[in-house]
């Protein structure tokens, strides 16, 4: 794997934003409370939550941007890594529930006298941060070799991710498969023996996002800058192309494919201490939507692009919810269709796109002269 001199250059740019990422709100620790860069505890989870979103579209990018797989089940594999955190969480309430048993309150709620089974690993943190990467690995790596198998792509591989993300998400509403039902879990206690809602806390994991984010860029970057990176893009322009010259298009699909739901549930590991519950609306298809808005918005096929992209359309949703609440889904479909008709590459690519229209218009003149 060898980084051209811009890549490194981007690599360098992206670590510095990333390290200032991580360092305003730390200051918070150290300067007074009403300091010119100190920030709440709020306004710091709410920040730390854009960045597991810009974590979570930059996942959808390695499929979409540079594989050529629009996946609609993004959702279900960030709520995975979600839920496998919030087993871990519940679990660290102890008896300070409501019911002031050792059990989580919906299970004594529902009668459960001891806790199932597949809940007790997840008394160890350890054990927990494994899950988070390879629950959702496990669940892509089964669905991707069929899937993938069977040549499925384009739109029917769309659909069937879709479909994926119902079924899971009708099976999580149940009560009866111990993951809360509807309600989902809430009311979190502490993390790594700290108060999940202390200051500190909060800014710590704030600076995990941040960090997540930056290895996740990485990630991305020694990938296309390796052999299988140049294959995957390949797949996307060509598949025919490539699997013409020898190589196994599953395989190589199928690694980007897990390897893409495991960023994902890393995201929703950190998601949900910051936003302090979780439930199984967070996997719904229509969150999975969402996050193909937001690459689009910012710019598939690029590094920056989703992360500028989540962000801003984010920050857009929050004071719309607020300012206009009925129309937020109008505003957001609008917003793909002007991308789509006018803006293909994004906002990374109004820049380029403005280029390269003077150019034509500067050739246009040079030929008529």
């Amino acid at each position: 794997m060898i980084l051209s001199a811009e890549n490194k250059k981007e690599i360098g740019i992206f670590c510095l934003v990333a390290g200032l990422l991580m360092l305003i709100p730390s200051l918070n620790a150290w300067g007074p409370d009403s300091g010119f860069l100190s920030m709440s505890s709020f306004q710091v989870s709410l920040w730390g939550k854009y960045l597991t979103y810009a974590i979570l579209a930059m996942s959808l990018n390695l499929l979409w941007g540079y594989t050529g797989l629009l996946c609609l089940c993004q959702s279900l594999f960030f709520a995975l890594g979600g839920y496998a955190m919030g087993m871990y969480l519940m679990l660290m309430i102890g008896e300070r529930g409501a019911y002031k048993s050792p059990l989580p309150d919906f299970m004594v709620f529902l009668g459960y006298q001891e806790l199932p089974i597949h809940w007790q690993p997840f008394y160890s943190f350890w054990f927990t941060a494994g899950a988070v990467l390879w629950v959702p690995g496990l669940v892509a790596m089964i669905f991707g070799f069929l899937a993938f198998r069977s040549r499925i792509k384009g739109v029917y591989f769309s659909i069937l991710t879709q479909a994926l993300t119902y079924a899971v998400c009708l099976l999580f509403f149940r009560n009866d498969f111990t993951f809360g039902g509807n309600n989902g879990f809430t009311d979190f206690k502490d993390i790594l023996g700290a108060s999940i809602n202390d200051a500190s806390t909060t800014r710590w994991l704030y600076i995990a996002s941040a960090l997540l984010l930056l290895i996740t860029y990485l990630i991305t970057s020694g990938l296309l800058a390796s052999k299988l990176g140049k294959v995957q893009q390949a797949i996307r322009d060509s598949e025919n192309r490539v699997l013409f010259s020898g190589y196994s298009t599953t395989s190589f699909k199928l690694v980007i494919f897990v390897l893409s739901a495991m960023i994902a549930g890393a995201a929703g590991a950190l998601y949900v201490p910051q936003v302090g519950g979780i439930n199984p609306s967070a996997m719904e298809a229509a969150k999975s939507l969402e996050v193909v808005v937001w690459v689009a918005v910012g710019g598939r096929g690029t590094k920056w692009g989703p992360v500028i992209g989540a962000i801003l359309v984010n920050l857009f949703k929050s004071y719309t919810t607020q300012a206009f609440p009925d129309y937020w889904l109008i505003i957001m479909g609008g917003m793909f269709v002007c991308v789509v008709l006018f803006m293909p590459d994004g906002i990374v690519g109004i820049y380029q796109q403005i280029k390269s229209k003077i150019a034509q218009q500067r050739s246009l003149q040079t030929t008529e002269a």
